[in-house]
Parts: C-alpha cells; sequence; structure tokens
C-alpha cells in the first residue's frame, strides 16, 4: 500500500481543529478505499480574525479567517486547507481551487439562552449577542425591543457571554480578540459550528428558516487545494465531495456574487434538494437593518443527471434578480461593508 503524508491548514480555533481533523479522517478512509495509506498532519495557520477584538463585518467579514490559510497553500505550506464554506469570498483565488465539499451540517440558527428560553420569551428588552448584521436584522424583525449587542470570539467564548453560562475562553483565539461585557440574556450562533463542538445542547430554540434564514453556505465546509495538485490527492479530496450539498453552495455564494452583496448585507439564502431528488430550491432574504422590511424570492433548478455547479450558480443567479425585481436594494445597502452599531 502506498504511503504519503498530507498536510492540512486549519485555524486553531476549537470548532476549526473539529472540523478539519473530521476531514482528516474522511480523507483517510478514502486514501485506504483507493489502496493509499494516507496520513494527514494538521498545520494551524493564526489569521488576522483571530487576534483582532475588531468587529468582523469592519474587519472585511468574510475572508478575514481565509486569507492566511490561502497563502499557507500558495506557498507550498500545505497540500490542502479546510474552510468554513460561508468565510470564504466568492471571487476566486488564481491559482487555487474549492475541490471537495463535504456533506453539510444542519444549517439553521440557534437561540441560545439562559434558563432554555426561545425567542419569544425573552423579556422585553433582552440583550442579545451577535456579531452578524443578517442575524441582527432578522432578530429585530421577531422582536423589535431587543437590544443587539456586538459578539466577538469563538464558539465556546461566545456561549460563556450567555448569563449562566462558563465554558471558558477558547485557545485557538488570542485575549486581543474575545473582547468584554457583561453578561446577556442570549447569543445567537449557528447550529452547525454548536454540533461539531458537542454543544448542541445549549441551544434553547433552532430557529426555522422562516424566521431566521441562515448565510449562504452555512454549515458547509470547503476544502481548498492548489490548482496544481497531482492526480492522486485529486482523487482522495474528490470523493469527499457531497454533491447535493456542492449544488447547494454554489447556488447560495452565485446569489451573493450576483448582488454584489458586502459582508455586512442582511443577505441570507438556503438552498436545498427536494425529497424525491428531482430539484434544488433556493430560498432568499433581504432585511432592512432594523428589521422593519424584507424581500424574498425563490428559484428552482431540476436535477437531472448532468446538473452541474455552474447550473446551479445559474438558479441563485436568478434567485438574485427576483430579489433586486422585489425591490431588495432599497430595503437594505447591499455593498455595506460597516456593522449594525447597537447599544451594548
Amino acid at each position: 500500500m502506498t504511503a504519503r503524508t498530507l498536510i492540512l491548514g486549519t485555524r486553531g480555533s476549537r470548532l476549526a481543529l473539529a472540523q478539519s481533523a473530521a476531514v482528516a479522517r474522511a480523507a483517510s478512509r478514502a486514501g485506504a478505499a483507493m489502496g493509499l495509506n494516507i496520513t494527514v498532519e494538521l498545520k494551524v495557520v493564526r489569521t488576522h480574525g483571530d487576534v483582532t477584538a475588531t468587529p468582523l463585518a469592519s474587519l472585511g467579514g468574510i475572508g478575514v479567517f481565509a486569507a492566511q490559510l490561502r497563502l499557507a497553500l500558495l506557498e507550498g505550506q500545505c497540500d490542502l486547507a479546510v474552510h468554513s464554506f460561508k468565510d470564504l469570498p466568492t471571487a476566486p483565488v488564481p491559482g487555487l481551487r474549492i475541490a471537495a465539499v463535504p456533506c453539510r451540517e444542519d444549517p439553521r440558527d440557534a437561540l441560545c439562552a439562559a434558563d432554555g428560553q426561545t425567542l419569544a420569551d425573552l423579556p422585553e428588552g433582552a440583550r442579545v449577542g451577535t456579531g452578524s448584521p443578517r442575524r441582527a436584522a432578522q432578530l429585530l424583525a421577531a422582536r423589535p425591543d431587543l437590544r443587539i449587542c456586538d459578539l466577538r470570539g469563538n464558539v465556546p467564548t461566545r456561549l460563556s457571554r450567555v448569563r449562566g453560562v462558563d465554558l471558558g475562553t477558547d485557545v485557538g483565539t488570542a485575549h486581543t480578540a474575545l473582547g468584554t461585557g457583561e453578561p446577556l440574556e442570549a447569543v445567537v450562533l449557528a447550529l452547525a459550528g454548536l454540533k461539531r463542538l458537542g454543544l448542541g445542547g445549549h441551544a434553547t430554540h433552532v430557529l426555522p428558516p422562516e424566521a431566521m434564514m441562515p448565510a449562504p453556505a452555512q454549515g458547509a465546509l470547503a476544502i481548498e487545494t492548489r490548482d496544481d495538485i497531482d492526480a492522486e490527492l485529486r482523487s482522495v479530496v474528490a470523493a469527499l465531495n457531497d454533491r447535493g450539498t456542492a449544488l447547494a453552495a454554489s447556488a447560495e455564494r452565485a446569489l451573493m456574487a450576483s448582488l454584489g452583496a458586502g459582508c455586512a448585507a442582511p443577505v441570507g439564502a438556503l438552498a436545498r434538494v427536494n425529497q424525491d431528488d428531482s430539484a434544488l430550491v433556493i430560498d432568499a432574504r433581504i432585511v432592512a437593518v432594523d428589521g422593519s422590511a424584507s424581500v424574498e424570492a425563490r428559484d428552482t433548478l431540476a436535477l437531472t443527471d448532468n446538473a452541474c455547479e455552474a447550473d446551479a450558480a445559474t438558479a441563485g443567479r436568478r434567485c438574485a434578480q427576483n430579489l433586486l425585481a422585489a425591490g431588495g436594494a432599497n430595503v437594505a445597502d447591499l455593498r455595506a461593508s460597516k456593522p449594525l452599531r447597537s447599544p451594548s
């Protein structure tokens, strides 16, 4: 059996390490199925988003965690990198390619509140933490009385801001990036991250897309490589790809690119394969930053055997045009790069 060691670049947070370790195990299994003895070693790359307390949207939001990983790939420090797909800019990087998109975890958002509360149960004027303008806008659409507080740090750190929860800090993030603040009544986090860390029990209310449309590609991972990888590595990584997830992520990301949406634009999108696998359906929403108005759109792609990611991207672009035709550009500044600031 041919032996080979691969270097996988990853951020150092608990979530990034958990995600990368899962990909590493899957790559080893895929290699074994091909008669290859694949060993995958993790290489931690510290990113700018891990060392500064500046709000993510002010840093550029999407892409702030990816730049150093991509540089490490281009410089040959690692053979592949694992990203949370929602953190990747939609513009391609010369010399790099998304080689696989593994099966998606639950894409929904989750409210994590003190005393097991749901969104409706929160007291008047409750302080809810999130670093996402998309989440903030949809929270205010449901509960205009809430006080939205900026939130930084990785999943355990964010959860620790909830009154009565203490999980400590995340060693993958420098103290300068954690931020401080009074205890909150609740925070909103991606359910996928909670589940991957074994912290799903802290979700007191899983928010359906009707109430909280997820970020494009939320819950999906992207395995990125250089364009010039050899055929053997290409085959191993390709074995990790999940067609339905790849199609959905392509549609959602194409929608964002077509809108020209900035990192602080309150836009959500979710594409899903229907029950009989005959179609990919994408739903999307633009929400005013104060929650006072919103527009929605839907598009459908028939899933023939030949349907590919380019077809899914076309559906995403059609959905974006439907949003604009419904007045989406008048509801919110789609090119916004500064977050909504609320009292904290």
